[in-house]
């Protein structure tokens, strides 16, 4: 049941007529799952957190340094040493006490990955590395959570939603095919635009608390944003049937514009 202290803090989001007081009382109840601590979740847990998600859980095992200040913006100076996860969640719980946020500074391998995903109800994969959004897509796809993944390098932006619920893809492997590597394909050797770890990582929120709610659009898409240029792409994507994580009810496949 809501409080009339909720009926006020989340009072904009009420008024909303999509979203109303049932939408906001199951973002109260909510659990969500952010792996990743740097620049894609900084921005999405910040609205998580300030939308009211009931228990948010970070995972990350790395520690802070001075190149990510220019754009992990609740990092400072003298965090620089210490666990990004564990300094993010107390950052963040400090400004929004009604949620409950659980750092775990642990590498998200499979193990870890099927033990938190059992009690949360939506994924975000904030990662920066191919072979941790194939975990963690093979994961939320097992346990058939709702995934929202993003990536952000040099300019460009990605983001997509793979609703597992009914137990179907495409997932993120139907996308990106094969063992990819991420040589020549990072921030620290290419660089990547501040501001556009911002728009993506909102966006990632935004995907999240919509489905939390109840009111999010049906259809897979990859959206693709140009910073440069600020230019926004949309893609349908439909299942690979030969997706070795989601082929066994996989649709027609392809990319459809």
């Amino acid at each position: 049941m809501i409080t009339d202290e909720q009926l006020l803090r989340y009072s904009r989001h009420i008024l909303l007529d999509k979203l109303d007081i049932a939408g906001q009382e199951a973002i109260l109840a909510a659990h969500a799952l952010v792996i990743g601590a740097g620049g894609l979740a900084h921005p999405a847990i910040t609205y998580l957190a300030a939308s009211g998600v009931g228990h948010i859980t970070v995972v990350d095992n790395d520690n802070i340094e001075i190149s990510n200040l220019q754009r992990q913006f609740w990092f400072s100076d003298r965090d620089i040493g210490q666990a990004k996860a564990r300094i993010l969640c107390q950052q963040l719980q400090a400004y929004h006490p009604q949620t409950q946020l659980q750092p775990v500074v642990a590498r998200a391998d499979i193990s870890l990955l099927q033990q938190l995903i059992h009690h949360a109800d939506i994924i975000l994969d904030c990662t920066d590395n191919f072979a941790s959004r194939r975990l963690i897509n093979q994961a939320s796809f097992n346990a058939r959570k709702p995934l929202v993944s993003a990536s952000a390098l040099v300019f460009a932006g990605q983001l997509a939603v793979y609703d597992f619920r009914d137990g179907h893809g495409p997932c993120y492997q139907c996308l990106f095919e094969g063992d990819m590597n991420d040589e020549g394909a990072s921030c620290a050797k290419n660089g990547v635009f501040a501001p556009l770890l911002g728009i993506m990582g909102a966006a990632q929120a935004s995907e999240a608390l919509q489905i939390i709610a109840g009111i999010h659009p049906t259809g897979c898409w990859l959206h693709c944003f140009d910073a440069h240029r600020f230019q926004w792409q949309r893609l349908q994507l439909a299942a690979n049937p030969d997706c070795p994580v989601c082929r066994q009810t996989a649709l027609p496949t392809g990319i459809c514009g």
